[in-house]
C-alpha cells in the first residue's frame, strides 16, 4: 500500500493520555444518577443499569486483570478519529491483560448480527493509528433493536468468548448499546457493553460529555475550504456564495465554523425556530445584508447555512407534514395526473397558508417537496438543495427591490455543500489525543465490571495530561421522545443553546461581519508544529470553558 508522506510521519504521533490513565488505575464512584427527564418511565425500561454512579479513574496502585477477549463495533456516520478509539481501546485491554484479544464486527452492529467478524491484531491496528476515516472495519446504520438480534449477537459473544462490547456511535447507536446492556444485564449473560460518543454534529453532548469526537477535525475541515472560498470571494468580488454545512438536527457545524471564519451571514437553525421566522424572514434577512453591502460598492458576500434548516422553519415544518400526510393518502392518484398539473394540483389540496407557502416555493424545490420520498413516504429534507433554494428566492426579491429603488448592485450566487469531506479527514492533533484517551478509557470501565456506561474524558481545554477520564451511565442522558407514533427512550439531543456563551459570541459580532468584510483564513489543519497552532480545541469548547 502507497503512503503519503503525511501518512508515515502521522503514523509515528503518540497520542498523549490524561496522567490518570498513564500507569495503575484506581476507580473513584461519584453520585447516584438519574435521567435528564421522565425518570419513572426510564427507571423502569432499564430496571437493571438505571441510576448507577458517575465514575472518575485516578492513579492506582497494580493489579492482576484476568483474560477477556473484547468486541469493537463502529455504528453510524464517519467521524475522523475512529480509528484512534479503537487504538486507545487495543492498547488498554493489552496493558491490562497481554492475553486479552479484540475482535472487529465487520460494517456495523449489522456485522455483530451475521457473525462477521475479523481479530485486529497489533500489526493491523498499527496501520491505522491516528488516521482518518472507519475503514478498519467499516460502519453500517442496522439499528439494534430486536430480542432476536441481541440473541443473535449472544451468539457470537460467547463462541469467540467476548466479555465486553464497545460501541463507537451518535445518540442513536449508543441508545442502542444502553438497550443492549440492559437486556445482557437481565438474561445475566455476563457480557458488558460501553459506549463512545461519536458524531461530527456535535450534537451528542452535555455537562459529561463536553463534546462528541469528530467535531473537531470537520469543523476545522470545513473552515479551511470555506476560507479559501472567502479569499477567493474578497479576490474576485463579484459572487456571494451560499455554502450548506452538514448538521441534520443541530446548527453546530455551522456556527463552529462562523466563529472560525467570521462570514457575512451564518443561518442558525435554532434561532429561526425560537423567532418563529417564516420562510420569506430568513430569505428578507439574507437580501438586506446583500443590499447593504451593495450600497457600499460590495457586492459580495459568504452565507453559511445549516444543513438541517428547513425543518426547524416553523411553516415549512408544518407544510412539510402536511404534503406528507397528504401524498400519504393520495399518492396514487398524484402519480396519475400529468406532471405539468402537479403543482398546481397539490396548491389546490392544500390549506390555505401552506398553499400560499408551497407555491411561493421555486421549481425545483416544490417538485423536490412532492416526489423525492423516503422508503416511510416522508420528504427527503437532506435533498433538497437549501443553497440553491435561498440564492434563488434572494435573486427573486432583489430583482423586485431594484425596480423599486431599494437595491443598487449586481447578485451572482455560487453554491457549495461541504458534507463528506469532513467526515474522513485525519484527526487533528485534539480528536487523535481525544480519541484514543475514550478507547483507552473505554478498556478501563471492562476492568472495572462497568455496563451501561458511556466513555468520558472531560476538562478538554486542559493540556490533555489534565484531563479528566471516567465513565457516565448512559441512562443519565436519556428522555422519552415520540419516534414512529410510539414513546422510545433516547438519548436527548443537544441543539444549539442561544444562551450559551457560543451562540452569544457569535450574536454579538454578526452585524460588523455582515457589513464589513472580516474575514478569517484559518488555512489547512497543522499536525506539527507549535501548540497554540496545533493543539487548538474548537472556539466552541473555549468559549462554553470560559477560556
Amino acid at each position: 500500500m502507497t503512503k503519503s508522506a503525511l501518512q508515515i510521519a502521522r503514523a509515528a504521533y503518540q497520542p498523549k493520555l490524561p496522567k490518570a490513565l498513564q500507569g495503575a488505575v484506581a476507580v473513584k464512584e461519584g453520585e447516584a444518577t438519574q435521567s435528564v427527564a421522565d425518570q419513572e418511565a426510564i427507571q423502569k425500561l432499564f430496571p437493571n443499569t438505571y441510576g448507577m454512579p458517575l465514575i472518575q479513574f485516578v492513579e492506582g496502585a497494580d493489579s492482576e486483570h484476568a483474560p477477556m477477549n473484547v468486541g469493537v463495533i463502529l455504528s453510524g456516520g464517519q467521524a475522523p478519529g475512529g480509528h484512534n478509539v479503537i487504538s486507545g481501546l487495543f492498547d488498554g485491554i493489552k496493558k491490562l491483560n497481554p492475553a486479552n484479544k479484540l475482535y472487529g464486527f465487520i460494517l456495523g452492529p449489522g456485522g455483530l448480527v451475521d457473525h462477521k467478524y475479523k481479530e485486529l491484531t497489533a500489526d493491523i491496528i498499527d496501520e491505522y493509528r491516528n488516521t482518518g476515516g472507519f475503514d478498519i472495519i467499516g460502519s453500517g446504520r442496522t439499528k439494534l433493536e430486536t430480542v432476536e438480534q441481541f440473541e443473535k449477537g449472544y451468539e457470537i459473544l460467547k463462541e469467540l468468548g467476548i466479555k465486553a462490547l464497545v460501541i463507537i456511535g451518535g445518540d442513536d447507536s449508543n441508545t442502542n448499546a444502553c438497550v443492549l446492556a440492559e437486556y445482557y444485564a437481565a438474561k445475566n449473560y455476563g457480557i458488558q457493553v460501553i459506549g463512545c460518543p461519536k458524531t461530527i454534529d456535535g450534537d451528542l453532548k452535555n455537562e459529561m460529555i463536553e463534546t462528541s469526537f469528530g467535531f473537531d477535525t470537520a469543523c476545522k475541515t470545513y473552515s479551511e475550504v470555506i476560507g479559501n472560498i472567502q479569499r477567493d470571494c474578497n479576490s474576485a468580488r463579484k459572487y456571494w456564495h451560499f455554502i450548506k454545512l452538514m448538521g441534520r438536527s443541530a446548527s453546530h457545524i455551522a456556527l463552529e465554523c462562523a466563529l472560525q471564519v467570521q462570514p457575512n451571514v451564518c443561518i442558525v437553525s435554532e434561532e429561526v425556530e425560537e423567532k418563529n421566522m417564516s420562510l420569506d424572514d430568513v430569505v428578507t434577512y439574507i437580501a438586506q445584508v446583500v443590499a447593504n453591502r451593495a450600497a457600499d460598492g460590495n457586492n459580495f458576500g459568504t452565507v453559511l447555512i445549516p444543513e438541517g434548516l428547513i425543518e426547524f422553519i416553523p411553516a415549512m415544518k408544518s407544510l412539510i407534514a402536511e404534503l406528507n400526510d397528504f401524498l400519504a393518502h393520495n399518492g396514487e392518484e398524484f402519480n396519475n395526473i400529468k406532471r405539468s398539473k402537479q403543482r398546481e394540483y397539490i396548491i389546490s389540496k392544500l390549506s390555505e397558508a401552506n398553499s400560499a407557502i408551497y407555491a411561493s416555493l421555486p421549481e425545483g424545490v416544490a417538485r423536490q417537496l412532492s416526489l423525492d420520498r423516503d422508503p416511510h413516504g416522508n420528504v427527503q429534507v437532506s435533498l433538497i438543495e437549501t443553497e440553491k433554494l435561498l440564492s434563488e428566492m434572494v435573486a427573486t426579491k432583489l430583482a423586485a427591490w431594484k425596480e423599486e429603488g431599494k437595491f443598487v448592485g449586481k447578485f451572482a450566487a455560487q453554491h457549495h455543500f461541504f458534507g463528506y469531506e469532513g467526515r474522513c479527514a485525519a484527526p487533528s492533533n485534539f480528536d487523535a489525543d481525544y480519541c484514543y484517551s475514550l478507547g483507552y478509557t473505554a478498556s478501563m470501565l471492562m476492568a472495572a465490571g462497568k455496563t451501561g456506561y458511556m466513555s468520558s474524558v472531560r476538562n478538554t481545554t486542559a493540556p490533555a495530561a489534565e484531563w479528566i477520564a471516567g465513565g457516565v451511565p448512559i441512562t443519565m442522558m436519556m428522555n422519552m421522545e415520540r419516534r414512529h407514533g410510539e414513546m422510545k427512550p433516547v438519548i436527548q439531543k443537544a441543539l444549539v443553546k442561544l444562551e450559551g456563551a457560543p451562540f452569544k459570541a457569535f450574536a454579538a459580532q454578526r452585524e460588523t461581519w455582515a457589513k464589513e468584510t472580516a474575514y478569517v483564513y484559518p488555512g489547512p489543519i497543522q499536525y506539527f508544529g507549535p501548540s497554540e497552532v496545533c493543539d487548538q480545541p474548537t472556539k466552541t469548547l473555549q468559549l462554553e470553558q470560559g477560556k
